[in-house]
């Protein structure tokens, strides 16, 4: 046997080696190329340890190089868990006659439209949208919807490419921008107001075997222009919220779950709204790990990595940490808070940067750039310059560290014009 992995971000967060310690074939990795220098890692030289490693710059050549790949390893199982990748590697499965989901079943998971149709379908409520073809399409919406109106490709992630238009000049100038054709990758909703929550969990064998809220104290799509510090703080079990979201995001799974499907072992990670009125609003949902540093919070939470546990489940390799907390009984609960708080790289160079903090709940802690050095504006919501994730003993001292954490964070950020 023999595992292919398609590997879309830095190797650190990945060490495919330690989680993959007790599988006794070759493991091959086939890595984009610019996923490296942007997070503070070297480009990989060598097969560091695997039976194969390499890297790509060029998207178009993945499916012909996974095949080849293949065909040369004996490639027994296909693995992608980057959002960009969940779709490829399902149609991959395919034509090559593995194991594991179908492009029909990552397909409403990855487009936003169907995933909205599959959701309505067991009544979980989804923003007013619709797939405009044309500016009359985007012009009959505004009409009856009013502003602001969100604009999103139908297959993005992180953030990239969203766009909320608050009035009529900005969806004038949209328009002309964006619809000189007629066009059906966009997806176009009303706005919801409210706080963004997310729930992050696994699902072994069709089964949710460990889930857990958490909420954005900010606004997602505010990454390219907040120059503060953004607090991510998990939900407490006994929080209104808690075992709301958490039926809304089983519900979901389950309308999106084919039936007969082969979606069987995999993380998730739904994003819904809050709104003022106290309504539960999907906002999309996917069938891997959270980006960003979700999957550190949640291993500080309950112990289990999900990317980790997602890609052993679907390789049938036993689940140790997953198993320690289900024999607590009953739904796992966290046996203490945990949090995270990150910056957004922004234009300019940077003139100081902070340093490690040490307190001792303090779990993890990265810098994504250097002193010196000349960076672009964020290109995502998961761009960042820098994180730290704490824990804490409740909820409301997690949520005081962190906001600590952040201003001090505000305080040593220093990043300036470039001279001219």
């Amino acid at each position: 046997m023999s595992v292919l992995i398609v590997h879309r971000s830095p190797l650190e967060p990945f060490p495919y080696h330690r989680w993959l310690r007790d599988y006794e074939g070759p493991v091959v990795i086939l890595a984009a190329r610019d996923r490296f220098e942007p997070f503070g890692e070297r480009i990989p030289v060598g097969n560091m340890g695997y039976t194969h490693l390499e890297t790509f710059d060029d998207d178009d050549r993945i499916d012909e190089r996974v095949v080849q790949l293949a065909a040369e390893y004996g490639t027994t199982h296909l693995i992608g868990e980057h959002e960009a990748d969940v779709l490829r590697v399902a149609t991959l499965r395919e034509r090559l006659g593995l194991p594991g989901p179908r492009a029909d079943d990552v397909l409403p998971f990855r487009d936003k439209a169907l995933m909205k149709e599959h959701a309505e379908r067991v009544g979980v409520e989804v923003a007013p949208h619709t797939v405009p073809q044309t500016e009359a399409d985007v012009l009959a919406f505004a009409g009856t919807h009013g502003f602001p109106l969100v604009f999103k490709n139908r297959t993005s992630f992180n953030s990239i490419g969203l766009r909320i238009l608050r009035d009529q000049d900005a969806l004038t100038e949209f328009l002309a921008e964006e619809f000189g054709a007629v066009r059906d990758d966009l997806l176009l909703e009303a706005y919801i107001p409210g706080r963004m929550c997310h729930v992050d969990g696994l699902m072994v064998n069709g089964e949710i075997a460990l889930a857990w809220p958490s909420q954005y104290q900010y606004e997602l799509a505010s990454f390219g222009s907040d120059p503060g510090s953004r607090v991510d703080l998990a939900l407490d079990s006994d929080d209104p919220l808690t075992d709301r979201l958490l039926e809304l995001t089983e519900k979901t799974l389950a309308g999106l779950r084919l039936p007969g499907g082969h979606l069987r072992d995999h993380a998730f990670h739904a994003e819904i709204f809050h709104t003022p009125d106290d309504r539960l609003v999907l906002c999309e949902i996917a069938c891997r790990s959270g980006g960003g540093k979700i999957r550190e919070v949640f291993h500080t939470l309950f112990g289990v990595n999900l990317a980790e546990s997602s890609i052993r489940a679907q390789l049938g390799l036993p689940l140790p940490d997953v198993e320690r907390v289900a024999r607590s009984g009953g739904r796992p609960k966290p046996a203490r808070m945990a949090g995270q708080v990150l910056m957004m790289k922004r234009p300019g160079l940077i003139h100081s940067l902070p340093e490690a903090p040490q307190e001792p709940w303090v779990e993890h802690f990265w810098l994504f750039a250097h002193t010196g050095q000349v960076v672009p504006p964020a290109s995502g919501s998961a761009d960042f310059l820098t994180v730290v994730v704490a824990s804490a003993p409740t909820r409301v001292e997690c949520e005081r560290r962190l906001r600590s954490l952040g201003a001090r964070l505000e305080e040593q950020v220093q990043v300036v014009a470039v001279p001219s």
